[in-house]
């Protein structure tokens, strides 16, 4: 008795020290602007104009919000795994500082308002296809892929790639193959982006029963993996030039960014220290985050051979 009476206690000051930072850090922030930046980059690439302005806020505050929402539904579906793993065992809702009911309140609101606002100003295409990313990734991926199979962030990853088609759709209201483009190359990258971070957490993947690959395969059977993804994605990352969506500049960028990747694969792969395959981690945000913004400038100042 006197055991519970002290946990409710601990609770009732964790619940009562809650702050609007707390719900701020659920919705993810640094992800949902990285992901913002990919649906801003189809947005412009979708028209050779400027991107009309009602269309561009009202597309990357809704695509925000749901974004948001579903980061929110990973923080309450994941609580008991992310409160024994040292990555996140001191997140919101895994922490007590917000209730799940709360939590879950929080997300519902995000996402009704993300929709109302893509489906009232921008078009209806824009509006199910992020709502369609949201249950792709908070319940597909999180519910089910993340602990069902070892290549759960292969398959999940298609949701966290569908921003620069989201931005694409805002400004066209039409699904092009140049935006299932920017999908792929998102899609290939996010393999050895998360890797990596499996890699440098394996212990707490294991402690956790998850299955990530470096879990079920092997740390040595998953850097291979991470190097042979990275090569693939070299190679996607050619399509843009090879088809006439981009230019010089994104040929030059894109190019030095994934040499960049492949020399932290191979590091990671043959010579690797202990802080290796988080420097990889962090490399291949970077990467993703100019190479769209390579994207945008070889949009807007063409050069070519």
């Amino acid at each position: 008795m006197a055991k519970s009476a002290s946990l409710q206690s601990r609770a009732a000051r964790s619940h009562n020290t809650v702050s609007w930072k707390d719900y701020y850090e659920m919705t993810k922030p640094n992800v949902v602007m990285l992901l913002l930046l990919t649906a801003l980059v189809g947005m412009c690439l979708a028209t050779p104009n400027w991107v009309n302005a009602m269309t561009l806020i009202s597309g990357l505050i809704g695509i925000g919000m749901l974004s948001a929402s579903a980061a929110v539904i990973n923080h309450v579906v994941d609580h008991k795994i992310d409160s024994v793993m040292a990555r996140t065992f001191n997140r919101p809702v895994a922490k007590g500082k917000v209730s799940i009911n709360n939590a879950l309140w929080f997300a519902g609101i995000l996402g009704v308002v993300g929709f109302a606002v893509l489906a009232v100003f921008v078009n209806m295409l824009t509006a199910w296809l992020t709502f369609a990313s949201l249950v792709g990734y908070a319940f597909v991926y999180t519910m089910y892929l993340k602990r069902a199979t070892p290549q759960n962030i292969v398959i999940g990853g298609l949701a966290g790639a569908a921003p620069p088609l989201l931005g694409w759709t805002a400004v066209t209201g039409e699904i092009h193959a140049h935006a299932l483009l920017l999908v792929l190359i998102i899609f290939t990258w996010t393999p050895p982006h998360f890797w990596a971070l499996a890699i440098h957490r394996e212990k707490d993947y294991a402690k956790a029963k998850v299955p990530m690959l470096p879990v079920t395969h092997g740390v040595s059977f998953t850097k291979t993996s991470v190097l042979a993804y990275t090569v693939l994605l070299g190679l996607v990352c050619l399509l843009p030039y090879l088809t006439g969506m981009s230019d010089m500049i994104y040929l030059v960028g894109s190019s030095a960014l994934n040499i960049g990747f492949l020399l932290y694969a191979l590091k990671l792969k043959f010579a690797a220290d202990e802080q290796t395959a988080m420097k990889t981690f962090r490399f291949s945000i970077i990467h993703l985050m100019v190479l769209f913004v390579v994207l945008l400038l070889d949009h807007y100042i063409p050069v070519s051979l």
